[in-house]
């Protein structure tokens, strides 16, 4: 019944793989980052806002925002390389906001 509606919508089914516990427990706490962190910020106007949304939102959760999990690094960029004590004292960051300035996102200064 629930296939029927979400093919409807254009929605794939994906199925969870047989003994993989963690599959589940991963996609639900991404869920839960993105409501924290957009949905419950933003108002969605339409599906095509939806999907620009989620579009930027998928970039900046791959490409820029930090992972405990991965020592503070984004899943598909290396992880940061510690600053030399004189960087430190003339660090210079640049704030670039996204989703309206929902998400801010921080780059050191060239």
């Amino acid at each position: 019944m629930i296939d029927e509606i979400l093919s409807d919508a254009g929605i794939t089914t994906v199925l969870t793989g047989i003994r993989m516990p963690r599959m589940n427990s991963i996609t639900e706490r991404w869920v839960k980052t993105l409501r924290a962190e957009l949905l419950d910020r933003a108002l969605i106007w339409n599906e095509n806002h939806l999907r620009r949304a989620l579009g930027e939102y998928e970039r900046h959760y791959n490409l820029h925002r930090i992972h405990r999990s991965l020592a503070a690094a984004a899943p598909l960029r290396a992880r940061p390389q510690p600053l030399e004590p004189d960087r430190i004292e003339r660090l210079t960051m640049r704030r670039r906001d996204r989703l309206a300035g929902i998400i801010h996102e921080y780059h050191h200064a060239a």
